[in-house]
């Protein structure tokens, strides 16, 4: 599985997102290769996802997406993207 996590400039805030969804992914015993990209690349970088990660200001921005979009409005809270990730991979099956 392949989840690339977004944020504006593919920097700061896309990092802490990935380690949060890494720990998140963990948590849930769930194996995943995690990638950061920035908005203007994501689209491109996201052909090969299964998951796309990133704000709700920034979702509708990506536009229509092979892989499915989780809004996470909280990049810190580990429970809260776990939740929205679980939900996300359930409804994948």
């Amino acid at each position: 599985m392949k989840i690339l996590t977004v944020c504006g400039m593919g920097v700061g805030s896309s990092i802490i997102l990935k380690m949060n969804v890494e720990k998140a992914l963990r948590s849930l015993g769930v194996t995943a290769d995690v990638e950061v990209a920035d908005i203007g690349t994501a689209r491109g970088a996201a052909a090969g996802a299964d998951l796309v990660v990133t704000s709700g200001e920034l979702a509708p921005q990506l536009g229509e997406l092979k892989a499915k979009i989780v809004v996470i409005d909280n990049l810190v809270n580990v429970d809260l993207i776990a939740r929205a990730l679980e939900a996300a991979l359930s409804e994948a099956r």
